[in-house]
């Protein structure tokens, strides 16, 4: 069954707010909130040190012990979720604000080629 002229606009609508939400969670990931993996894994491990630590503190009977296991696992998610520091400053500096690296198939990750890709069909280049 044929879509009315009615629900073929509302669906370009639809489309159109959808492309542009799109490409504002793709550019999002560029403006300096990128997680860093370094910072992921040590924070993990932090946490499972902690919960360790938390399982013997409790399973002892000592509080103390406890206690410093639980700040240490808040360290560790703390750590986890915070951007790393050098790539965060380097993307926010304004001599680098608007430019873009050359990507070379190579270098550059699958999704940075694919974020090109959409940038450039974006542009209309």
């Amino acid at each position: 069954m044929p879509l009315s002229e009615q629900e073929q606009r509302l669906l370009d609508e639809m489309e159109r707010h959808l492309m542009n939400k799109d490409a504002d969670v793709v550019s999002a990931s560029r403006d300096g909130r990128t997680l860093s993996y370094r910072n992921i894994v040590y924070g993990t491990i932090l946490v499972l040190v902690g919960l360790g630590g938390l399982i013997a503190g409790v399973s002892t009977g000592i509080i103390p012990i406890g206690v410093i296991a639980f700040l240490v696992m808040v360290g560790g998610v703390v750590l986890a979720a915070t951007p790393a520091k050098g790539l965060a400053a380097l993307k926010t500096s304004p001599e680098h604000k608007g430019q873009r690296k050359p990507s070379r198939a190579g270098s550059s990750s699958f999704m940075d080629r694919m974020n090109d890709r959409w940038d450039r069909r974006q542009d209309g280049s």
